[in-house]
């Protein structure tokens, strides 16, 4: 469900939530279901970097990182896109088990109005990416990639 400014999801990833964390918090398996490369140091203060796609980085700052279970970061594109510059936003993740699968919570919050729609978008489809992928399944290339 969307607000004015924010976005939440909650979907059922079929895997532990060991493994759902770590498609959230290693850059090798985070880049399997969104963008090309990323530079990541989940710790409180620790760098998040994605190279989601040609001139669009998303770069910000790991706030919380609870091991398994949750993880905050602040999120913004450099080059300011979408009026949405680095950490101006605030991402939150809640892992709660769910019998051997792992129900995810998603908010993106602090957005401006404008910004929602497309944010919208881009997460419906790389959150379905990561479903796929962090229960075993290949979700195959990026449509997204490299389109203007």
């Amino acid at each position: 469900m969307d607000t004015a400014n924010s976005i939440r999801r909650e979907f059922t990833v079929g895997a532990d939530a060991a493994t759902v964390f770590a498609f959230f918090t290693d850059p090798q398996r985070l880049i399997r279901w969104i963008g090309v490369s990323a530079e990541l140091d989940p710790r409180p203060g620790g760098i998040f970097l994605v190279d989601v796609n040609a001139g669009w980085i998303a770069r910000g700052e790991f706030k919380e990182v609870v091991p398994v279970s949750r993880l905050a970061y602040t999120w913004g594109w450099d080059g300011n896109h979408e009026n949405v510059p680095p950490g101006s936003s605030l991402i939150e993740i809640d892992l709660l088990p769910n019998n051997g699968n792992t129900l995810v919570r998603f908010t993106h919050s602090g957005l401006p109005a404008e910004a929602v729609p497309g944010h919208s978008e881009g997460w419906t489809h790389y959150l379905g990416r990561l479903a796929i992928v962090a229960s075993g399944g290949d979700p195959g290339p990026d449509p997204r990639l490299n389109r203007s």
